[in-house]
């Protein structure tokens, strides 16, 4: 969906056009991958932070044009609504000081992002939901103006028949409201990891994908409320699912955001064919480009939100690549915290994959996908399902299971000890003491009885501190 479109209103013909292109896509997808046409280089990093712009009464400034033009930098790009923005990884080789110089290249566009806000009587937070968000600010006056997204929110709310969209939540508290349009996704925001893999290690790091995203969102959750509502650690997950929902709700499979159907077996096409053949094509655009592009296949699959999603790409020679969009995490609290559990996502990931025993054998998809939910749910205090389906909570198996997994991946990436050392000390610590973001978030409430604008007010100024957030005092 970062691909800009030039029209938003399509006829039959069109669709049918669109189609037709996207079935010879995928043929080509598939006689490539087969001929093992795909780049083997690997492992390379990358990611893309969405935050929010906020006024100075701590409500969301619907300024992203403005903000972005005087700022003037390529790496920083609009986001689905004026008050959010999405700040890119340059992708890196994920080996020796990778983690530092990651931080240092998003602590640095940070400053500078902060600094173009600022002068615009404006701020940056990086949270997975704005607690001062309102449902008067997510509305289509506050959508950005780029032609994707209006064809968006107007194919999805014609596929509706006009049904409002219904935002149903049952967590600590419950929230059962209806929204117009697709604008409810803009307040969630996230911090999106990127894994270039090797062709022949494509399926292996998906699987892995999969079974790290459970254990890793429990030690991320930074989203508790919603409209005052205390719901779930990352509220962002049955928000975003229902966000751009288009079916019927027993309808599992045909979820425009889900965990997903099942792993991959031989081959990463299997993913792509499930898409074209379970969603209906929400933006046919039609490109005046070779099929090698896969311009058509690529935007397709860019209005199918899986949690841990596939991607195609092109090395700097043109050869196509494979990597894996790792969704599941919420912006914040802290540049260092995201640092921290960007490394425990490629650890892990690298060891799940390099297993001599695939661990997709060993771990059912079902049980990983309890697994996530058990973590969006409840985070640290999650029971979650591992090897064999021995049960434990998720405190447990990180300190005892997970934390070790990840040194010993990356370690084998070769990324300096050092790195490594600090970085997973971070989630060790933010393991050990039970305090996430959202653990952070309620106890700060309940202890001040505080209004969300105090709270804001109260998170703001620890984030700017720099400080991990298992230090951060109530």
């Amino acid at each position: 969906m970062g691909q800009e479109i030039s029209q938003t209103h399509f006829n039959e013909q069109t669709f049918k056009e669109y189609n037709h292109r996207l079935q010879n896509e995928a043929e080509l997808l598939q006689t490539q991958l087969a001929q093992g046409y795909f780049s083997n280089v690997g492992e390379i990093c990358g990611y893309e932070l969405e935050f929010w712009l906020i006024d100075h009464n701590y409500f969301p400034s619907p300024i992203n044009q403005a903000f972005l033009t005087r700022l003037n930098n390529p790496l920083v790009v609009p986001e689905l609504s004026c008050f959010n923005a999405e700040l890119n990884g340059i992708p890196l080789p994920l080996s020796g000081d990778v983690l530092s110089t990651m931080f240092k290249e998003l602590n640095q566009n940070w400053q500078q992002c902060q600094e173009v806000a600022h002068g615009m009587d404006s701020m940056l937070m990086m949270v997975g939901i704005l607690p001062t968000v309102r449902q008067k600010d997510l509305r289509l006056a506050n959508m950005s103006d780029l032609k994707r997204y209006r064809a968006l929110n107007e194919q999805v709310v014609m596929q509706r028949v006009g049904r409002p969209l219904r935002i149903r939540i049952k967590g600590r508290e419950n929230l059962d409201i209806h929204h117009p349009d697709v604008m409810m996704e803009a307040a969630a925001t996230s911090f999106q990891l990127h894994l270039q893999c090797a062709q022949r290690d494509a399926v292996r790091y998906f699987n892995a994908s999969i079974i790290a995203a459970g254990p890793l969102l429990a030690a991320a959750g930074n989203s508790p409320f919603l409209f005052g509502t205390d719901l779930w650690d990352e509220t962002r997950v049955p928000l975003f699912e229902q966000s751009v929902e288009i079916v019927d709700e027993a309808n599992f499979e045909n979820h425009r955001v889900s965990f997903g159907q099942d792993y991959a077996r031989e081959s990463l096409f299997e993913c792509f064919a499930h898409n074209i053949a379970t969603h209906p094509v929400l933006l046919p655009m039609l490109m005046d480009t070779p099929p090698r592009q896969f311009e058509h296949l690529r935007l397709h699959n860019g209005t199918i939100w899986r949690w841990i999603r596939p991607l195609i790409g092109f090395d700097p020679d043109g050869t196509p690549h494979l990597r894996i969009e790792q969704r599941v995490l919420p912006a914040g609290p802290t540049i260092v915290d995201m640092m921290a559990n960007a490394a425990l996502y490629f650890g892990l990931a690298r060891f799940l994959a390099s297993m001599s025993d695939a661990p997709e054998f060993r771990l059912s998809f079902k049980q990983a996908r309890t697994n996530f939910y058990a973590a969006a749910r409840e985070g640290l205090r999650a029971q979650m399902g591992w090897w064999n389906e021995s049960a434990t909570d998720a405190k447990t198996l990180l300190l005892e299971e997970i934390l070790p997994m990840a040194r010993q991946g990356l370690r084998s990436l070769k990324v300096d000890t050092t790195d490594i050392d600090y970085y997973l000390g971070i989630i060790e610590k933010r393991t050990q003491s039970g305090q996430t973001g959202a653990v952070w978030q309620r106890a700060y409430r309940q202890k001040y009885q505080a209004d969300n604008l105090q709270l804001v007010a109260a998170y703001l100024e620890r984030q700017r501190s720099g400080a991990p957030v298992h230090e951060w005092g109530i």
